[in-house]
Order: structure tokens, then sequence, then C-alpha cells
């Protein structure tokens, strides 16, 4: 068994849920969460495709759902799966929710045994947190 986890990716035009991606293992923020991080970190949701746009980019949220998933599927068989954009309760213990704000693409993270989210904000700053949790688990096993 394994550290289960759901992606979910939201339109910021119209507040919906697009797909949510759900995790089999290693759904931890270290885990997960940092391999998120690093394939969003410095990347830009556009609206509309400029061949002279050197930046990462995604058009729109649904363009950025299905580059992630890519990235994540790969051409494995199992691990990754998509389920219906309400899709909860599935054994997850972490549910990572994707949005876009005027400041940039944003995560927030929640821990569905504790019923709280433990982390809400930018890539740039989800990167840092995951580093203060990887220092603090470290020290814990000393």
């Amino acid at each position: 068994m394994g550290t289960r986890s759901l992606t979910t990716f939201v339109d910021n035009f119209t507040g919906k849920k697009i797909v949510v991606m759900y995790r089999q293992h290693d759904g931890y923020p270290s885990g997960h969460g940092k391999e998120l991080a690093e394939f969003l970190d410095d990347l830009h949701i556009v609206n509309g495709i400029n061949v002279n746009d050197e930046r990462t980019i995604a058009n729109g949220m649904g363009c950025l759902s299905a580059q992630v998933v890519s990235h994540f599927k790969g051409d494995d068989i199992g691990h990754i799966y998509l389920h219906a954009p309400d899709t909860k309760d599935i054994g997850e213990q972490y549910i990572y929710t994707i949005y876009d704000d005027k400041d940039g693409v944003k995560i927030k993270v929640r821990d569905t045994y504790k019923n709280i989210d433990i982390f809400n904000g930018t890539i740039k700053d989800m990167k840092k947190w995951i580093t203060c949790v990887e220092e603090a688990i470290n020290v814990n096993k000393l």
C-alpha cells in the first residue's frame, strides 16, 4: 500500500474542476508534491499560443492538466489514473489543487487524514516549504 493522492485542476475562468489525477503511491508532499512543484516551476498559463514566446507555457488550464498527466503517466501501466472532476474519498491522504490567479500558477495541499490545508501558495513558495518539510523529517530521523 502506498500514500495515495489526488491532483485536481481548476479552470481559472469558470472555477470548475477539469479532471482529477489519482496517484497510487508516493503521494506525500516530499514525493508527489515535490515532483509536481519541480514540473510546474517557471511554467506560465497563457490564453493563446505565441510562437515567439520563449517561456515554458500551457495554453490554459486544460492544456496544463494534459501536460501534467502526460509527464507523470508516461508509458507506464498503472500508477496514475484519471477520474471525473469531483472525485474524492477514494483512499487519498493528500489532495493537490492546481489553480491560476493573477500571481500565476498556485497549489493548495490538503491532508485529508487531518482534515486541514497544509499549504496554499505559489510554486516557488511550495518548493521552499517542501525543503523545510524534508529538513524536519531528516532531523526527526537522527
